[in-house]
């Protein structure tokens, strides 16, 4: 195994837990038996993300597209 290969793999690990707990600390879409009744969607609230939200989103699509480079370039490196 040579060097850009333990490098690599060792981005992928990182990347793949990284990926794991941005991924589970995201909040579901459904919060709760309100959202069966519509009772989640205000007025004021309707169609608006947190901020929390939006940077764990775009976290999850920047560590998922690392990944994604990492694994398409140890595949040609092996």
């Amino acid at each position: 195994m040579t060097t850009a290969q333990i490098a690599l793999s060792v981005i992928m690990i990182i990347a793949s837990l990284f990926l794991i707990v941005v991924v589970l600390l995201q909040e579901g879409a459904q919060q709760g038996l309100g959202a069966i009744e519509g009772g989640a969607d205000t007025f004021f609230g309707k169609g608006k993300a947190s901020a929390s939200d939006r940077i764990f989103a775009r976290l999850t699509s920047i560590v998922g597209v690392i990944f994604v480079i990492a694994a398409i370039v140890l595949n040609i490196v092996h």
